[in-house]
């Protein structure tokens, strides 16, 4: 289990890795869809593999989050602040497992080869049909947003704890350890 002071020192660096991969996966997926440019097939093959690996560190971050468990949050957060913390982890989370998949089935449903960096070849596991392509890449760009949107909430709560509250969430899932502070800097 973790203790009351973070997460474990391999949840922290899977934490930050997966946030940076993730920002890029977004913004990737943004140039992909305005683009016709010869910068497509690149970009397309950066997505497809990123997805995929955030596939498995997802599945690898749920199995540490289970060993190692999480600290506590502070005792004076309000119970809503409280509850909409777990809401929105447990969507992160949702979000991190569903949009790869929605990913792969839309480009399996679309009889696309599924190929990554290196050659890695995933087999299809739903058959063609364009009406499934279309309404998961429709889910996929409209999921994505709503991503982003939680991932930009994600990100004022910490800045929140960090810079208003200093009440020491944020350094709990820093990468490197921080000093708790309470009381604003003089």
């Amino acid at each position: 289990m973790s203790d009351s002071r973070g997460f474990a020192p391999i949840q922290r660096l899977l934490h930050w890795l997966m946030a940076a991969c993730i920002i890029a996966m977004l913004f990737i997926g943004v140039g992909m869809v305005s683009t016709v440019a010869p910068t497509y097939l690149p970009l397309i093959l950066i997505h497809k593999t990123l997805g995929v690996i955030l596939l498995v560190l997802v599945v690898i971050r749920l199995a540490l989050r289970r060993h190692y468990g999480a600290p506590p949050l502070p005792a004076d957060l309000p119970r809503t602040i409280k509850l909409g913390a777990r809401l929105s982890h447990l969507l992160l989370y949702g979000f991190m497992i569903i949009m790869p998949l929605l990913g792969l089935g839309m480009l399996w449903a679309a009889a696309y080869p599924v190929v990554l960096y290196g050659g890695i070849q995933i087999p299809a596991l739903l058959p063609q049909s364009d009406r499934v392509h279309t309404l998961l890449w429709n889910a996929h760009v409209y999921l994505g947003f709503a991503f982003f949107a939680l991932v930009l909430l994600h990100l004022a709560a910490a800045l929140f704890h960090a810079l208003v509250r200093r009440d020491g969430v944020f350094g709990t899932i820093a990468l490197f350890p921080l000093k708790n502070r309470t009381t604003p800097a003089e």
